[in-house]
């Protein structure tokens, strides 16, 4: 698998890390000459000069090759748009970091269904660890076939929870309202805007998406085999 980069923050090279240690292959599309020769010195990969938001610069980083775009910068519209920008010179998949929620909507609007939301995800595992619950991995836990998927509640899909026309073999795990966590048992009503997590199979994914594509926020975990 082949990865790329716009940017060298803390959390895009964390994750290049773990792909590299997993024997992937990754770019980093870097402007600054001088850090891309400070980061050669530590990671294995290959390196862009340049900004990761120009078409031009994106062509060489070879999206016929490369098999997902990360857009992991610290400002949502920057992500967005090199995002948009990416998907337009044919990577395969491009995953944009959004951190507002209402980006994390105009995302899903704009058909950038893999946007994550890194900051809510870390806040959340976070109050686990301040709950005193035991700290585990989702990957630990997600396991087999199993998959999860996220879609925020449309007008079309407004109404009583136990009436939102799912397919075979998925449940609600839980929502998120004003972000605010509640299990299915606490909510008689969907309401617009309300971030609705799913449990299913991996074979059930086409149909969510075919479901909810106006509506999902397109956040899919896949368990390791």
């Amino acid at each position: 698998m082949r990865a790329a980069f716009i940017g060298s923050n803390s959390l895009t090279l964390s994750t290049a890390e773990l792909l590299l240690e997993d024997g992937h292959a990754v770019i980093i599309i870097e402007r600054d000459r001088e850090r891309i020769d400070t980061l050669s010195e530590r990671f294995d990969a290959g390196f862009v000069h340049g900004d990761g938001t120009l078409p031009d610069v994106l062509r060489d980083a070879e999206p016929e090759n490369t098999d997902v775009l990360f857009c992991l910068m610290e400002s949502d519209q920057t992500n967005i748009l090199a995002g948009l920008i990416g998907r337009s010179l044919g990577f395969a998949r491009v995953v944009p970091r959004v951190n507002d929620p209402q980006f994390q909507r105009i995302a899903a609007e704009l058909g950038l269904e893999d946007s994550i939301m890194p900051n809510r995800a870390v806040a959340a595992h976070l109050k686990q660890v301040l709950s005193g619950a035991k700290s585990l991995e989702l990957s630990s836990v997600i396991r087999g076939d199993a998959a999860i998927f996220s879609l925020a509640i449309e007008d079309a899909e407004k109404g009583p929870i136990d009436e939102l026309d799912l397919p075979e073999r998925t449940r609600i795990v839980c929502l998120y309202r004003k972000e605010q966590l509640y299990l299915p048992h606490e909510v008689k009503t969907l309401k617009p805007d309300d971030e609705v997590i799913l449990i299913t199979s991996h074979q059930q994914l086409p149909k969510l998406e075919q479901r909810f594509e106006r509506s999902a926020g397109g956040e899919q975990l896949k368990a390791e085999s």
